[in-house]
């Protein structure tokens, strides 16, 4: 009993220093990127938005003419719409749709909520399923990205900004 414990706490332990480990090489990835600090930062802000855009197969293509637009790092742009991945879609897009469904008001009126029982398998039992699920997921999930894409531009920002301070003046910050 008492070595069963001991390999769970073990496998804890290694999943913590495995996931710390994991954020610190993206952290150094994200840092060492060349460029302004607001360029970097524009283009993690566009890549998390695409990374919330339910068109699977076109969210680097939309990051990249998006960063273009807006000026900003096109390689953060690109690795950060690995926000969805197959192991998140589910979750993010379930989420978005219950974003775009409230923002819309379709849960409130009895009967016009649509329930979120189909088999993710069957593209014609999707398609069966009306323009309204798409609208309501794309509604929420341009919501959610602004948001998303906001929130992680300014984070960016605040990064790189105090990264450099610590580069330029050690003995300050330090």
């Amino acid at each position: 009993m008492k070595k069963q414990l001991s390999r769970r706490k073990a496998s804890v332990v290694n999943i913590k220093q495995s996931l710390r480990r994991f954020c610190r090489y993206w952290y150094l990835r994200l840092v060492r990127l060349q460029g302004h600090p607001h360029q970097i930062a524009r283009g993690v802000a566009v890549g998390t938005f695409s990374g919330f855009i339910p068109w699977m197969g076109f969210q680097i293509l939309i990051a990249i003419v998006l960063a273009w637009l807006v000026r900003g790092n096109k390689i953060a742009a690109m690795a950060l719409t690995w926000i969805s991945n197959p192991v998140t879609n589910l979750p993010i897009f379930l989420f978005n749709y219950k974003v775009g469904e409230w923002l819309l008001g379709l849960g409130q009126a009895p009967n016009t909520s649509i329930k979120m029982e189909w088999d993710l398998n069957s593209i014609t039992q999707l398609k069966s399923l009306g323009l309204n699920v798409f609208i309501t997921l794309f509604f929420g999930s341009f919501c959610i990205g602004i948001l998303a894409g906001t929130f992680s531009y300014f984070l960016t920002l605040a990064i790189l900004n105090r990264r450099q301070k610590i580069r330029r003046f050690p003995a300050r910050l330090g």
